[in-house]
């Protein structure tokens, strides 16, 4: 009885796939799920390895072009990260998979606004990848200054995207537990810096503060207090890392709100107190020479500018050791949200089904992993020759990652608007009403705030505009001539997950 009811509900499937979809074996999803082993700290460590590891080289950054406004720039894209982080907590109890902006986009707009949201954070993932893991050489430099030097720098760094392709292939569970040990002792690192300099620095002399932010030549022109608010956005990473861990989190439509909140309490106040402190120990130009001050390395200079040589000599290579650390988790974390995102999409129909095979005995997306590591190793090459990509690098960034935003918020909208019954585990409040419809107003700052932003970053930067241009119409081309192959409007809404092949 139970085999020919088996047999029943197969030839009713079968008429409803479409004549491109009748390689995919339905029966055999259920054995290659990802595993559900996530919790809180778990997605913590994963989120905050992005956010706290950008600390390490953005707020240098920012320094060169908000000088004294530092502080004050990235307060402001502190309260965008908030808005963002609101709506992915929501959008991701909603829809607890993998797939972030992407899916939300799918399941509001269309296919199509989909892909453009996949598209443009596989952009920024692979950036992220690729930016932090060649940031650790330098910090490790203080100890081998042999990999200050760009050809051993750059070949170290594939190296430690070679050594994490093959953690995450292995599996999850094993790289989780190495972002969880170095995000402890990091925060507990920033924290006492912070404390120490408060102590030692700002209430000795709370006019230098004042100085160094406002002082003659040190506050921005408005060009660049705008342009410095765009490029603060490098700082509020980590996002879509949470979000693209759902189908592995247990227990999602719960912890994932609850890992969102704890990430907006950490970052604000580690980011405003690590900002403060900076500016109180040197001024903006020192903060933020790329030559001879402290830009690629912001938070070693505030240790080696502690009023003390026995602090000083604790802190500066516990800097960088923590450094490196915390910018080999914000790589391996990189890996670990564009590889479940590929999966996500690519089991949607988005991408080639071959991306969403999960591997036989590990189950993880092995094939997505060892891709996108290559990707990961082209963008590095220039490293051998130069160091002044780095800055292109994090303007290419931004790019990807405001625009994803913007969809994400958008997207979160009109699912308010198209599906309002659908189950809301954690709903935002601050609504505002539309034709009968609740529209949270933080979402909708994060659509108006996100969106101007990446404006910004578009007319005033040629090199991000240009590249970040010609990497969406590339997908867009490859995402058309896809869908065609497999028979599928354009304008579909949803798909029901393809099996892997």
């Amino acid at each position: 009885m139970v085999g020919q009811q088996t047999k029943l509900m197969e030839s009713i499937d079968s008429q409803r796939i479409k004549v491109g979809d009748r390689v995919f074996r339905p029966r055999r999803i259920q054995r290659h799920r990802l595993r559900r082993v996530l919790g809180v700290p778990a997605l913590f460590s994963a989120g905050y390895g992005n956010v706290g590891s950008s600390i390490y080289y953005a707020l240098g950054i920012v320094a060169l072009i908000a000088l004294g406004a530092t502080p004050i720039v990235l307060a402001i894209a502190g309260v965008l990260y908030i808005f963002n982080a609101l709506t992915y907590a929501e959008g991701t109890a909603m829809l607890p998979e993998a797939g972030g902006s992407a899916s939300f986009a799918r399941h509001g707009f269309n296919g199509t606004t989909g892909f453009i949201a996949g598209w443009a954070l596989m952009l920024s993932y692979i950036v992220t990848m690729a930016i932090s893991a060649y940031t650790i050489p330098p910090y490790l430099g203080y100890f081998w200054p042999v990999l200050r030097g760009p050809v051993v720098g750059t070949a170290v760094s594939i190296g430690i995207i070679l050594f994490l392709m093959v953690i995450n292939i292995f599996g999850i569970r094993e790289s989780s537990r190495i972002n969880i040990y170095f995000i402890v002792v990091d925060i507990a690192t920033q924290l006492t810096l912070v404390v120490l300099g408060v102590l030692l620095i700002l209430l000795v002399d709370p006019s230098v503060l004042l100085q160094n932010m406002f002082g003659e030549g040190n506050w921005p022109s408005a060009q660049n207090l705008i342009f410095g608010i765009a490029i603060a956005a490098l700082c509020f990473t980590g996002v879509e890392t949470v979000s693209q861990l759902a189908e592995e989190t247990r227990q999602p439509t719960r912890r994932i709100p609850q890992t969102y909140i704890l990430m907006i309490v950490v970052v604000l106040v580690l980011f405003a107190g690590i900002s403060i402190v900076a500016l109180s120990a040197m001024t903006p130009q020192v903060l933020g020479d790329p030559v001879n001050g402290w830009a690629r390395d912001p938070v070693a200079g505030i240790a080696a500018n502690l009023p003390s040589a026995t602090l000083q000599s604790i802190f500066a290579p516990l800097v960088a050791v923590l450094a490196a650390s915390i910018l080999l988790t914000a790589t391996n974390a990189g890996l670990m949200g564009i590889s479940r995102l590929a999966f996500s999409m690519s089991s949607h129909r988005q991408l080639p089904v071959t991306l969403s095979r999960i591997h036989h005995r590990f189950r993880t997306p092995y094939i997505a992993i060892i891709l996108f590591c290559l990707v990961a190793f082209l963008l590095l090459i220039p490293g051998f020759f130069t160091a002044g990509f780095f800055a292109d690098l994090g303007a290419l960034y931004v790019f990807g990652s405001l625009l994803t935003f913007a969809l994400a918020n958008a997207a979160l909208l009109a699912l308010r608007v198209k599906k309002p019954d659908l189950p809301r585990p954690f709903k935002l409040g601050w609504n505002i009403k539309v034709k009968g419809r609740e529209l949270p107003l933080t979402t909708i700052l994060g659509l108006i705030s996100t969106a101007a932003v990446w404006l910004v970053v578009v007319i005033s930067q040629p090199y991000s505009r240009w590249v970040g241009i010609i990497w969406m119409v590339v997908g867009l081309i490859i995402y058309y001539l896809y869908q065609r192959k497999q028979r599928v409007s354009l304008t579909h809404q949803e798909n029901k997950p393809a099996k892997p092949g």
